[in-house]
């Protein structure tokens, strides 16, 4: 199977209403040109998840600045006043889920569990709606799973079958992202023959990856 494809062609993938995971931390390790072809597209209604939404018109921040988005579900908005305003205004709904309980949903989300208790939120407005469960005698939130329709994942080098390597802090989300979505499209850097990468550097296996974008 021939994974690679361009831009537009990933992008006639992505729908009006869809939930879309997306690597990157203030923008490093996001698939770019993916995102500035959803922004140019007009998709609407999306719900996303990832860590942050960087900056405004700049990265996952250009779908915010667009209003595209109705929900987001993140550790962290301050860096984007567009995402602020927005929520502020009541335009735009956040869940926000501390980072190694953002990390672990997503991680349940591609291992097929159930969900993760942690004591991480207790006595916060993390808690709010949440189920508590008591082992032992301690009390610990139930944090459920993340799945999405489509995951955006920005690798520094994949090979023809989707075999990845992220380099630096681009590794942050992106690995487990690659597990958690319905649909899985890889943005790199650099595409190298398959065989290019010796098994132990991959962080993602081709498995994983439904298309590749250069």
């Amino acid at each position: 199977m021939n994974k690679i494809i361009t831009v537009e062609e990933a992008v006639s993938h992505i729908k009006d209403g869809m939930t879309i995971m997306y690597g990157g931390f203030l923008g490093c390790g996001t698939a770019v040109k993916i995102v500035e072809a959803i922004a140019k597209k007009g998709v609407k209604n999306l719900t996303l998840i990832g860590n942050d939404t960087a900056y405004p018109n700049k990265a996952i921040g250009m779908l915010i600045s667009n209003h595209q988005v109705k929900k987001l579900i993140a550790s962290h908005i301050g860096t984007n006043a567009d995402t602020v305003q927005q929520f502020n205004d009541k335009e735009l709904e956040i869940e926000f889920v501390p980072q190694g309980t953002l990390a672990e949903r997503i991680r349940c989300g591609g291992a097929g569990l159930g969900g993760i208790l942690t004591k991480t939120g207790l006595g916060t407005v993390v808690e709010e709606g949440k189920r508590k469960i008591e082992v032992n005698g301690e009390e610990y939130l139930l944090e459920l799973p993340l799945h999405a329709d489509v995951a955006l994942i920005g690798a520094s080098i994949c090979d023809e079958m989707g075999n990845s390597i992220y380099k630096g802090t681009t590794q942050n989300f992106n690995p487990m992202m690659a597990t958690a979505a319905d649909l899985v499209i890889v943005e790199t850097k650099e595409l190298v023959p398959t065989g290019s990468i010796p098994m132990e550097n991959v962080h993602t296996p081709g498995a994983y990856v439904d298309y590749i974008v250069k």
